[in-house]
């Protein structure tokens, strides 16, 4: 029997532009992406969002909203990946690569480099919640 595996992405405003991460790890090494990764058994999305945008970003931070829920079965080329997007505000901590994100690095909405899975759709999504929090 194969199984869903659940993920959780977010979207980190930050000094007016969005963070990203340059993934270490396949698939999409050294491609950008936003700070995500898998739910541990037995957490919550909201706890698991933003424990990994600490790992991944150095970050503390709040949840805002909630982008929306994405579950094409081709969205991740390991199989069947469902993630839940949020917006996370930062709220502490401090900037910087960790766990498997190779570099952590600040873009503005309008100049995203090519993303990897499908987070230029996450980010598009996001757009009217993010207009009053990137200003």
């Amino acid at each position: 029997m194969k199984c869903i595996t659940l993920t959780v992405d977010a979207i980190v405003p930050y000094e007016g532009k969005i963070v990203l991460i340059r993934r270490m790890n396949e698939p999409f090494k050294d491609h950008y992406a936003l700070p995500g990764g898998i739910v541990e058994y037995g957490e919550r999305v909201e706890d698991a969002v933003l424990r990994e945008v600490e790992e991944e970003t150095g970050l503390k931070g709040k949840i805002h909203g909630l982008v929306g829920v994405y579950s094409d079965p081709d969205r991740d080329p390991r199989g069947h990946f469902v993630s839940v997007c949020f917006v996370v505000l930062p709220a502490g901590g401090e900037l910087k690569a960790g766990s498997d994100a190779k570099e952590v690095a600040l873009f503005s909405l309008d100049k995203l480099p090519k993303l990897a899975f499908d987070h230029e759709k996450m980010i598009k999504d996001a757009e009217g919640m993010l207009r009053g929090v990137l200003s």
